[in-house]
């Protein structure tokens, strides 16, 4: 079976590994150098704390493989398991949080309902006067996205992949009633299956074979800042999902702050500013400074990056086969990276087996959408 992913990301290269590993000739394209698009910017958040079954189960089965990366791959990438914490001043949020954290617990992720006091027992720098409640989980974290893409692309191509960078696909073949193929600018690639992994650059692979999704390009951005106040290596990633403000230790003593306000609207994904915006920095540390003793005035901003979501209108990806012989898998939404592990072989149980085992995903249906059958998470960062 004749297989060609489009894309290089985790995602892309994910997909490949585990397809070749089950039986398929895999051809992999990507127009840039590997994990360059929104893997290399990613800030690697590894997590299970979301307020969807699917989404949780797409983390735990992923969780599976992160923890078992060295071994299975001979890649180190530096899974730090600090924990991730969501604290909010809305009791409304604080409700939705105490459901959150019931099915978490019933799908096997161990988060925990805990209160203001214990919140700043584990990150001490927290600010619970205006809190009401919060929710942990010690088993989240983070890892490095770009040793992941290592790890993933060195057993492809022991798996027989063929990885070609700096290929852009410029179109898709069809006969009609079904995807055949792609085409370069050197040459046409007859496949039976084509996987659209490309990420934020996904919509326009998919207008390609004739299919509309609802998948835009956003602009993010993160900062690396000094912090005011030390913090500590063992703090864990800290969101208050009330401003949509994050941070978390980086190395050095540094703090990586982030968070989705001021989300720029669609952009140009070959034509965006991949540097840090200063006022949105400087926003981003305001907004830390409301509810830490972390950061303020004295904090000074290090250096910062920008890179791309895939954005649906629900912040759920699209996984399943769009088309005869084109399957999708794209619209993370900021999850990509997490979530690969077990996208990629849910790509494979669809393109062997005609539908996926491993996780239900058929609430992740493209026709969602136009159907009224849409699927919101709560918990974006």
């Amino acid at each position: 079976m004749q297989v060609t992913v489009v894309g290089g990301g985790i995602v892309g290269l994910s997909s490949a590994y585990y397809l070749a590993r089950d039986g398929a000739d895999v051809t992999l394209l990507e127009k840039h150098s590997l994990g360059m698009g929104s893997t290399a910017r990613s800030a690697g958040g590894i997590r299970t704390q979301f307020s969807t079954p699917v989404n949780v189960e797409l983390s735990l089965r992923s969780l599976d493989v992160w923890d078992t990366f060295r071994e299975e791959f001979g890649v180190d990438i530096a899974h730090n398991r600090n924990g991730y914490l969501f604290v909010t001043a809305e009791e409304e949020t604080a409700e939705r949080f105490r459901e959150d954290v019931t099915m978490q617990n019933d799908l096997g992720a161990e988060s925990e309902f805990i209160t203001p006091a214990e919140a700043r027992e584990l990150c001490p720098g927290l600010e619970t006067d205006d809190l009401v409640n919060a929710t942990y989980n010690g088993q989240d974290g983070f890892a490095d996205p770009n040793l992941a893409v290592q790890g993933y692309a060195q057993q492809a191509r022991e798996e027989g992949v063929d990885i070609r960078p700096k290929t852009p696909v410029t179109d898709v073949r069809t006969d009609g009633n079904a995807v055949t193929g792609v085409e370069t600018a050197d040459e046409t690639i007859d496949a039976d299956f084509v996987v659209n992994a490309a990420g934020a650059w996904s919509r326009t692979i998919a207008e390609m074979a004739d299919v509309d999704l609802p998948i835009h390009p956003r602009r993010r951005q993160l900062a690396v800042v000094d912090p005011q106040r030390t913090l500590s290596e063992d703090v864990p990633l800290t969101i208050n999902l009330d401003s949509g403000s994050y941070f978390r230790p980086e190395r050095d003593g540094a703090a990586l702050v982030g968070g989705h306000f001021g989300d720029d609207p669609d952009v140009d994904a070959d034509y965006y500013s991949d540097s840090l915006d200063i006022e949105w920095a400087a926003t981003a540390v305001e907004r830390a400074a409301e509810y830490t003793a972390y950061f303020g005035g004295d904090s000074r901003i290090r250096r910062g990056w920008a890179g791309l979501y895939a954005v649906t209108p629900d912040h759920h990806p699209i996984i399943e086969e769009t088309t005869s012989g084109f399957i999708t898998a794209a619209g993370f939404s900021g999850h990509g990276f997490q979530h690969a592990p077990a996208t990629g072989q849910i790509v494979s149980e669809l393109v062997h087996d005609g539908e996926p085992s491993l996780v239900d995903v058929s609430s992740l249906s493209s026709t969602r959408f136009e159907e009224g059958n849409s699927i919101v998470e709560h918990n974006v960062a």
